[in-house]
């Protein structure tokens, strides 16, 4: 791949946005390669750390030489939208780890992510109106969700940049950390957190999270009933027992 530096480790994938050269904008073959990580992590399930690096740059949003040639077809085929949506459904949760600018299709890649880590030089923003378009990718719907519609319709409508510190305040990020250095190893242990649960209550909890009003109560007590019958569950119950009685 050329676009995206992969580690494979045992219960993650770590995927690093690899093109400095263009600020890590998502051309089509960052899109195509977005692709194949999915299909992998459908295949096989496990956790996914993203990340743009420490080299203070996220993704600079899309490619806008590319970006302006296209036309109404383009837009109906929803290029980055359906790579968002993808890495959103994925089966396991997702951290993504942001140092520097997250703009416009950099922005929302962030957002499909389920939790979101950053430094403090961190920055997002949605500028598409300012250049004719709107953030047809994900922002319209999920930066409501994450910070409230009213913050999200002044980033949507103005393009103002919200740094870390405002970013934590209102939720858009779950962690800031100092230095660049101490990124990847805060969304290590939020993710070595997070691995410590069930892969099948982890699962069915995001499914959870992440269905529409409409399905609730009767999806969770069919995920409960799925769980109630797994030995996973049982063994652990049987762990925390045996804790319990041997203090």
């Amino acid at each position: 791949m050329s676009g995206l530096r992969i580690e494979k480790l045992a219960d993650r994938l770590v995927v690093t946005l690899d093109r400095p050269e263009k600020r890590n904008a998502i051309d089509a073959d960052l899109v195509g390669e977005l692709h194949d990580v999915c299909a992998e992590l459908e295949a096989r399930p496990r956790l996914m750390l993203l990340t743009g690096g420490t080299d203070g740059i996220f993704a600079g949003g899309a490619d806008i030489a590319q970006l302006r040639e296209r036309g109404r077809l383009d837009a109906l085929a929803a290029i980055n939208q359906g790579v968002f949506a993808r890495i959103r459904a994925l089966p396991l949760p997702t951290v993504a780890a942001v140092d520097g600018p997250a703009l416009g299709g950099g922005a929302e890649l962030a957002y499909a992510c389920d939790l979101r880590v950053c430094t403090e030089r961190a920055v997002f923003g949605q500028p598409e109106v300012r250049l004719g378009i709107l953030a047809g990718a994900g922002a319209t719907y999920r930066l409501p969700a994450l910070i409230g519609e009213a913050r999200a319709k002044e980033m949507l409508f103005t393009g103002r940049r919200v740094g870390a510190d405002e970013a934590l305040r209102i939720g858009l990020v779950n962690r800031v950390v100092p230095a660049p250095a101490e990124l990847l190893p805060a969304a290590h242990n939020l993710l070595d957190e997070i691995g410590k649960g069930s892969a099948l209550a982890l699962r069915l909890t995001k499914l959870a999270v992440d269905a529409p009003p409409a399905a609730h109560p009767q999806l969770d007590l069919l995920s409960q009933a799925v769980l109630f019958e797994d030995e996973e569950k049982h063994r652990r119950m049987t762990d925390f027992l045996e804790r319990r009685r041997a203090r």
